[in-house]
């Protein structure tokens, strides 16, 4: 695979191992073996230590004294834990922007949210939407907060949710809504909004990767159903 410029080369190897853990060719207690990931990705292993001590503190590997790193834990719990955290992070960034609403924020998020509700496109969708989240943490997160949201966000990949092309109907609700609240300087409903969005997004990955086979079959039975 050849190399990817403009993005670093440590980034290049998370989300690679991300997605092996996500397609399934990594499992729970798998051994992550970096020469085969150096090779495939054309790399030095100094960037695959760097992505392999940045999995770990997420949560995502874990290293073993002259063993390697193995994957940790990953079933249906653990795709929502890391959704619970995500809408957690994101809801306090939101809570501050509710409680210190600033005229061009608010402008900037009734544009965006005007124009989610008016493209269906999935991937025009999305990329509105990281521009709605980028604009409220650029303007409200400090460096611990944004750098707390990138590690919440592993299992998060840009890519899938361009893919789901049911984003607008099931995600919308929740934009508006949030905006709703900063404008009404309703810092809970704005932290409700953020939780609530990422506990219906991971329902959706739980069931796409029940889906691929990567999860079993009775993650969806034990999963509450959400209301939008």
């Amino acid at each position: 695979m050849p190399k990817r410029y403009g993005v670093k080369e440590k980034d290049q190897v998370v989300a690679h191992i991300i997605n092996l853990v996500l397609t399934g060719k990594l499992r729970s207690g798998d051994r992550v073996d970096r020469n085969e990931i150096a090779h495939q990705l054309g790399l030095s292993r100094v960037p695959i230590q760097e992505a392999v001590v940045q999995l770990e503190h997420d949560g995502i590997l874990s290293t073993r004294y002259h063993r390697g790193a193995f994957v940790e834990r990953f079933d249906e719990s653990v795709v929502l834990e890391h959704h619970e955290l995500h809408g957690i992070l994101l809801g306090i960034a939101s809570a501050r922007a509710a409680m210190d609403s600033r005229p061009h924020v608010l402008a900037q998020l009734d544009s965006l949210t005007d124009f989610m509700r008016a493209n269906r496109d999935s991937r025009a969708f999305q990329d509105a939407a990281w521009q709605y989240r980028s604009t409220i943490n650029d303007e409200y997160a400090g460096p611990r907060l944004h750098a707390e949201i990138r590690a919440s966000q592993s299992f998060i990949p840009r890519a899938f949710w361009v893919a789901y092309m049911n984003s607008h109907d099931e995600l919308l609700p929740f934009y508006e809504a949030e905006t709703a609240a900063i404008h009404m300087r309703d810092p809970d409903g704005a932290r409700e909004a953020c939780t609530g969005r990422a506990a219906a997004m991971g329902r959706i990955m739980v069931a796409e990767l029940v889906r691929r086979g990567v999860l079993s079959p009775s993650a969806l039975v034990r999963e509450p159903s959400i209301a939008f």
